[in-house]
């Protein structure tokens, strides 16, 4: 059997060529690999940055970057010759696996990131977000795996039908459109959306705790500062550092001798509380001396017999409000990505499922474009919602160490 290429066969005067293609498609190409090659860099070469979830969105932003590398550029192509096919049908079976693998890729990253928010939120403290774990390198290798099993009958033969229209590059196999359509898009989401609805229930139930909590702090505070007046006792060394807790000694307490302990561990557990509260660079900023407090040895002993506990509870606080501000932008970004690339999966289906219907190549063409799309705007997201990545993004491209 000789290979005949459509070039060999029709004329080029049969073309209908469309400048549009080309005018939207080069600048999207170069969109996307810029945001996605800043968002790599950001997280590499940024400290602050690396992070459990930051490494998921490496991920991503790889597949965005492959996508516009080896599927986009064969697409324009194509779109701008009016949807005509003119290369072998094996570089067309090629293009068909890269961009089920590349889409299954991002959903399934998507859905390894809800599972990897899934545990920080419900089991912060056995979460470690500034180390990247055998778990979430198993999550991430496994994303790549099943993309490209799903995605591997394309490049092993299955598109070799007979009679095969060589002038159209597709999906020949209408099964294979819905089984991969399944695990790429109609399996992942559900799930994706169910976690991220569980994740926000726990949320609002901590973020309900935490007011419970801070509500019965400040009444012990309150009342252990009205007990405190009541005995007549100044707190003044606790607000001016420069007195020495020997200096201003309550009236009638004698002279040369010092403060009781438990009311020394008692302010020292409510600043210590507060300092629980705020967040990691508050708390790390904080010396014992800028808390009024200069090494008296008293501190010590009450940190030795309360420590243990104010300390799980510090550690399960920052997490959560970590946790809370992350989740700021991951729906933003599964919002995005569903509204993109719904459309494109809904109507291949339908076109399958649905012999009467009828689904024309420009809306075929508009569903596809509108899944590309989404993998421009992820940075552009990142950039909006994250100050972090704004700040990083604004360096990188001013050159700036």
């Amino acid at each position: 059997m000789v290979n005949v290429t459509p070039a060999q066969t029709l004329g080029y005067h049969a073309v209908q060529y469309n400048v549009l293609a080309l005018v939207f498609g080069v600048p999207l190409i170069l969109i996307i690999i810029l945001g996605n090659v800043l968002v790599c860099l950001s997280v590499l070469t940024e400290r602050s940055l690396k992070t459990a979830t930051n490494y998921f969105i490496v991920s991503l932003a790889v597949a965005d970057l492959l996508l516009a590398v080896l599927v986009l550029p064969l697409y324009v192509y194509s779109e701008f010759l009016g949807g005509m096919w003119t290369l072998s049908t094996h570089i067309c079976d090629a293009l068909m696996t890269m961009d089920v693998m590349l889409c299954t890729a991002s959903i399934l990253n998507l859905c390894a990131i809800s599972v990897d928010r899934y545990i920080a939120v419900v089991v912060p403290l056995k979460y470690n977000r500034n180390q990247f774990s055998l778990r979430q390198l198993a999550l991430i290798s496994a994303t790549w795996v099943l993309s490209f099993g799903v995605a591997s009958p394309v490049i092993f033969g299955l598109n070799q039908v007979p009679g095969r229209n060589v002038t159209v590059c597709r999906l020949e196999d209408d099964s294979f459109v819905v089984y991969s359509s399944v695990c790429s898009f109609f399996l992942p989401c559900p799930i994706m959306l169910l976690l991220y609805y569980w994740m926000f229930r726990g949320l609002r139930r901590w973020s309900a705790s935490r007011r419970s909590n801070l509500l019965c702090r400040e009444r012990r505070f309150s009342l252990s500062l009205r007990g405190l007046r009541r005995h007549g006792r100044s707190k003044v060394k606790y607000l001016m550092p420069g007195l020495s807790p020997t200096t201003a000694e309550p009236p009638g307490h004698p002279p040369g001798l010092a403060m009781p302990n438990n009311d020394i561990d008692l302010v020292t557990t409510q600043m210590d509380s507060v300092s629980d509260m705020e967040g990691p660079e508050r708390s790390r900023q904080g010396s014992p001396k800028q808390n009024g407090v200069q090494g008296h040895g008293h501190r010590g002993s009450g940190r030795g017999h309360g420590g243990s506990g104010r300390g799980t509870h510090s550690k399960s606080s920052r997490v959560s409000g970590r946790e809370r501000k992350a989740m700021k932008v991951l729906p933003v970004v599964v919002g995005v990505f569903l509204a993109c690339w719904t459309p494109f999966f809904v109507v291949h289906v339908t076109k399958v499922l649905c012999v009467s219907c009828d689904i024309g190549p420009t809306l075929i063409s508009v569903v596809t474009w509108l899944g590309y799309v989404n993998s421009a705007v992820n940075p552009i997201i990142y950039t909006a919602f994250n100050t972090e990545f704004r700040n990083v993004f604004h360096k990188l491209l001013c050159c700036q160490t």
